[in-house]
């Protein structure tokens, strides 16, 4: 927030939600004490209020050492105090979007069950705060949501992300039926999909990372697991695609990534987040990589009024930058381990 430039927050994989007030100098954990379970999967602060923050939990990525939430936590007070708002049958939350002049809507990337069918899983929408949830994106019980992106200039235009995904204790079957975009210009009362438009790969699609650019909200880029998959760019609004880059390397395990974040400012400036921290300054045509503090990189968050402002997710835990990447906060300061198993 402009009151609160030094200010950011960042959830881990197993360990609750921490809050920085000094640009990532310091960390503090601010769920303890409210949160039922460990892990969180999406995390969003109000633009119009920074006093609400939203927050779901779950792991959102459909690995076999995975840990489900209860639902959906909320704070307005920075924070300070948490009060679960439901969906806890969703049992893994992808991503989160709120509505950037009014913090009472709030939208919802269910993935759901990571073993089996369920059907809480899809886009939820909630227009009082979260005191109710609508299912407003449903396809079957196997195809969850795994992105969410907005048009800030026009909040009701929403690209939603589905996938069809399930584990079993033998295999793991990702992709075909319902995966896909899917489009909305009304809020979320009705959709569209968008994958058969032209220029996206054919299908079987798998998972699918998309981000619409708040410097040109016509511009769509997503990176899309099939057998032509890579990253793809449309200039009007998802109707029609052009293939960009074909890196291997930014698209291989797709499960554990998959994540592409178009900068705020700079409509040719788009992020691909995998092993490496990947970028391009000509659309997506062309990436170079950037050293951070780690490799593994899961979230991005870059401030829409200044994009110098960005924090990065990875597997060493969260930094921040104040001046677009020449520099990043340290790693050493955060007791957020991701434990995969315990002997005794």
């Amino acid at each position: 927030a402009p009151a609160a430039p030094l200010a950011f927050y960042f959830g881990t994989a197993h360990g609750g939600v921490w809050k920085t007030v000094d640009a990532g100098l310091t960390w503090r954990n601010v769920s303890d004490g409210y949160f039922n379970v460990a892990p969180v999967g999406a995390l969003a602060v109000s633009r119009s209020n920074p006093q609400v923050v939203y927050v779901g939990t779950g792991e959102g990525i459909p690995r076999q050492h995975i840990s489900p939430g209860d639902g959906v936590y909320k704070s307005t007070d920075g924070g300070a105090t948490w009060t679960n708002v439901g969906l806890a049958e969703t049992r893994h939350i992808s991503d989160l979007l709120i509505h950037p002049r009014n913090p009472d809507i709030a939208y919802v990337a269910a993935k759901g069950d990571m073993f089996g069918p369920n059907e809480e899983r899809g886009v939820y929408r909630t227009r009082d705060g979260g005191r109710t949830w609508e299912k407003v994106l449903y396809r079957n019980d196997l195809a969850g949501a795994t992105d969410l992106t907005m048009d800030p200039t026009n909040p009701n235009v929403i690209i939603a992300a589905l996938n069809y995904h399930v584990r079993y204790p033998w295999d793991e079957v990702g992709g075909g039926p319902a995966s896909g975009l899917y489009k909305t210009t009304d809020g979320g009362n009705t959709w569209t999909e968008l994958t058969g438009n032209p220029g996206l790969p054919e299908g079987p699609v798998g998972k699918i990372g998309v981000d619409i650019s708040p410097a040109r909200p016509s511009r769509v880029y997503a990176i899309v697991e099939a057998a032509e998959g890579g990253i793809y760019r449309s200039d009007n609004g998802g109707a029609t695609w052009t293939r960009g880059a074909d890196e291997r390397s930014q698209r291989f395990f797709p499960a554990s990534y998959q994540h592409i974040v178009a900068d705020t400012e700079d409509p040719d400036v788009v992020y691909v987040l995998h092993q490496a921290f990947w970028k391009s300054t000509d659309g997506g045509m062309t990436f170079t990589t950037r050293r951070l503090g780690h490799s593994d990189h899961h979230a991005l968050w870059i401030d829409p009024s200044d994009s110098r402002r960005m924090i990065n997710g990875n597997d060493g835990g969260a930094q921040v930058t104040l001046n677009g990447g020449a520099s990043w906060s340290g790693l050493s300061n955060q007791p957020t381990a991701d434990l995969f198993n315990l002997a005794i």
